[in-house]
């Protein structure tokens, strides 16, 4: 073996006091503190308490006209004038067309020319029956002619009598000339312009008219709970929000809030088979036309009051995989317990609960991803939102 490859002693030495050094410097140095045991996590809670709360019910709906009249013509002929603005307001009996009334003028004189000749008639076939008859006792004429006599005046009577209606008749639609508003409201473009032929009763409407101010609003809601809410309010579970119609507030299609409530006027005696739905219509008043027959709007209904409601915020309730409502319940004993719950509808930000909690519980609505079933948690106060001051102005 060759000797270049031998530690040589120095070197050794060396080694060994590095080594010795190393030890030494380990030894004194400090060791680190063990970590302390984590205590329980700390939570955020709401303590259920039942109140007394109004139980709406929020349906989808059509607002629909309370009044509809389609404008037809009574009369044929061609239409001479348009007399109202398209879009507008219009008074019940209000002249919206006129048509030609030269024909219909000339009926009505020829009819009251048939009228004086009948009337005419009358003066010689009244007076001639009177004489008969006195010539008739002294055996002076026939007992045929003063039966003859007495059947000529009475058909001159009903001569005047079928003049006279005629007369009407001709008048009647010598009237019928000039289109009149059926009812008040606002009164739709017109499908026919002046120079038009029109008969009377045709199948297309020359105009429409809507009375807007009421107007209705018809919602639908489900037989189920339909049928649901009539046994809770049998059983005493709610309590009728009032002894008369219900009060009904909408919500618009952009989410705002309709300024004037309504009254629920009734329900549909009938279950549409298609859908399962009842149809409710409730009466709203609509002084500055904001509702338009066909909008959509959401009808908040009062179903009824619940003495004993319990309501939870809304971040506390959670959904399992099951789609099921769950919670986290601190017990007393400082137990974090998860509960199934069965929810009805959202009130604000809170959900109304219906099975699953009772008064006294602790529901976490705070710091619920620091816990687990089964795990210990404790009950804190929740910390106050931070208010920033007023910018003051700069002089």
């Amino acid at each position: 073996m060759n000797s270049a490859f031998l530690p040589s002693p120095i070197k050794s030495a060396g080694l060994i006091v590095a080594v010795c050094a190393a030890t030494l410097l380990a030894a004194c140095k400090p060791a680190k503190p063990a970590a302390a045991p984590a205590g329980p996590a700390q939570v955020v809670v709401f303590t259920v308490a039942p109140q007394a709360q109004t139980i709406t019910t929020e349906l989808p709906g059509r607002t629909t006209a309370y009044q509809v009249a389609e404008v037809r013509p009574q009369v044929g002929g061609l239409i001479q004038k348009r007399l109202f603005t398209e879009g507008g307001d219009v008074k019940a009996g209000t002249s919206l067309y006129q048509i030609d009334a030269a024909s219909y003028q000339a009926a009505v004189n020829s009819a009251a020319a048939a009228l004086a000749r009948a009337k005419a008639n009358l003066l010689t076939t009244g007076p001639k029956a009177a004489r008969y008859k006195q010539l008739s006792a002294i055996d002076g004429v026939s007992r045929q002619e003063y039966d003859d006599a007495l059947a000529a005046n009475a058909q001159a009577l009903a001569d005047v009598a079928s003049a006279s209606a005629a007369l009407d008749v001709a008048n009647i639609n010598l009237k019928y000339t000039r289109v009149n508003a059926p009812i008040s409201g606002r009164i739709s473009r017109s499908a026919v312009t002046p120079g038009a032929l029109v008969t009377a009763g045709q199948a297309t409407a020359m105009a429409t008219v809507q009375q807007l101010d009421p107007i209705y609003v018809d919602v639908t809601q489900s037989s189920t709970d339909l049928l649901r809410l009539k046994r809770q309010l049998e059983s005493g579970n709610l309590q009728k929000a009032g002894k008369g119609q219900a009060s009904v507030t909408l919500l618009l299609d952009d989410g705002s809030h309709y300024a004037e409530s309504g009254k629920l006027q009734f329900s549909d005696v009938t279950v549409d088979p298609g859908t399962g739905n009842v149809t409710l219509r409730a009466l709203f008043p609509n002084p500055k036309m904001d509702l338009l027959p066909g909008m959509y709007v959401r009808a908040v209904l009062e179903s009824g009051v619940d003495d004993q409601a319990i309501l939870v915020p809304q971040q506390g309730i959670t959904r399992n995989q099951k789609g099921q409502a769950t919670a986290m319940i601190l017990t007393a004993a400082g137990k974090v317990e998860q509960r199934v719950l069965v929810t009805g509808s959202a009130i604000g930000n809170q959900w109304l609960v219906t099975s699953g909690l009772k008064a006294g519980e602790r529901v976490i609505v705070e710091g619920l991803q620091k816990v687990r079933p089964g795990a210990d948690a404790v009950a804190v106060a929740a910390k106050p939102v931070a208010v920033k001051p007023a910018a003051t102005a700069a002089n």
